[in-house]
């Protein structure tokens, strides 16, 4: 009997042994799996699981075309998300992103002080990335051959505030060597077809090319305070780079100012002008204006909305894929890559989150 309680004493000590060794290896199969869930959901909310949602995207026409093409390629990996880019303009994006009705802002220039103000009024916080660079290709009709380049008193005679009313080329000749060009303008009916006010493009090409003769011409007394980095209001005003693209091809006397990827894109249909400013006639191309020798260039950015980013796992996603390689997504659609160090600054910022302008709020 004692031999009998003997090996039952045994047995059951030996069980407890087991189920010990059982329960301390579920226990460390557990943590493994808790460790690598931990793992595959880092790297600011990136993970192999695909996403589901939707993303609006809106603001620069120039930038459109980059944002459409990360949405395409995004979505043959992310078909449950939904992403609409629309391109009303760098100043009515930020509107509309400012007052809260859109997930990112495309724009062609950095964010005004007034619309630093208009967010912070709003509560909207941003994330500013750089994500590529554009020239601003100046054009005329290719019959117009006699104008190969102009400088920035060309084009502020042409086109600036002080040439309402100019309907031929040759009305702009006084102006233009009064100052300081030596640039003969043909005997030709002169038509604008360009960018209005609502583009970013506008505020670039008004504020590269015209600042500092207009600043000149204030101070002078011969324009106002109102008409500094302005145009002329009697030109065709066009939102759609195509319609500009269209306005110079149907006019031998044309001149207007889009986009390089959109001038380039036109081909033998419209002339790129050489443009001088200040250090001789510079044709636009992928080079001088990566190298910034070609006078009229900008760099390009997205603006996310900080809350978005918080609430929305797709915007997320979709910045995330956006910022990946902005070499493939920039020169995809014509424009000009980042060099490599900018393009590591903008990965940083959009991995850390950071808030706020770092190029704006002028």
């Amino acid at each position: 009997m004692n031999l009998k309680k003997s090996r039952l004493a045994w047995l059951l000590a030996i069980l407890a042994v087991f189920s010990l060794f059982a329960a301390a290896c579920s226990d460390d199969d557990e943590s493994e799996e808790g460790s690598s869930t931990e793992d595959s959901a880092g790297g600011g909310g990136s993970s192999d699981e695909a996403a589901s949602g939707s993303v609006f995207v809106t603001g620069s026409s120039t930038v459109e075309p980059i944002s459409v093409a990360v949405a395409e390629a995004f979505a043959d990996e992310n078909p449950d998300v939904e992403v609409t880019v629309e391109g009303p303009g760098t100043g009515d994006g930020f509107e509309a992103f400012c007052n809260g009705e859109a997930d990112i802002s495309d724009a062609s220039r950095p964010i005004k002080a007034e619309e630093v103000e208009a967010c912070d009024a709003s509560g909207v916080e941003f994330i500013e990335l750089k994500v590529g660079i554009d020239g601003i290709s100046v054009l005329t009709n290719p019959a117009n051959d006699t104008v190969t380049c102009l400088t920035f008193a060309d084009l502020y005679a042409l086109i600036g505030p002080e040439s309402e009313g100019f309907t031929n080329w040759t009305d702009a000749q006084a102006l233009a060597t009064e100052l300081g060009s030596s640039t003969e303008f043909p005997d030709l009916g002169l038509d604008i077809t360009a960018p209005g006010e609502e583009s970013g493009t506008y505020d670039s090409f008004t504020e590269l090319v015209f600042a500092d003769i207009s600043e000149a011409q204030l101070e002078a007394g011969v324009i106002t305070e109102d008409q500094v980095e302005t145009s002329r209001p009697d030109y065709s005003s066009q939102a759609d780079d195509n319609a500009i693209i269209a306005g110079i091809e149907g006019s031998d006397g044309s001149l207007g100012w889009v986009g390089f990827a959109f001038a380039e894109e036109a081909g033998d249909g419209v002339t790129e002008v050489e443009i001088d400013g200040g250090d001789g006639c510079v044709a636009p191309t992928a080079e001088t204006i990566q190298d910034n020798s070609y006078p009229i260039s900008r760099d390009l950015y997205i603006y996310v909305s900080a809350a978005s980013v918080a609430d929305n796992p797709a915007v997320s996603a979709y910045v995330d894929f956006y910022v990946s390689d902005l070499v493939t997504d920039v020169e995809g659609v014509g424009y000009v890559a980042l060099a490599d160090d900018s393009q590591a600054e903008t990965q940083q910022v959009w991995e850390d989150q950071e808030t706020g302008t770092r190029d704006g709020g002028e």
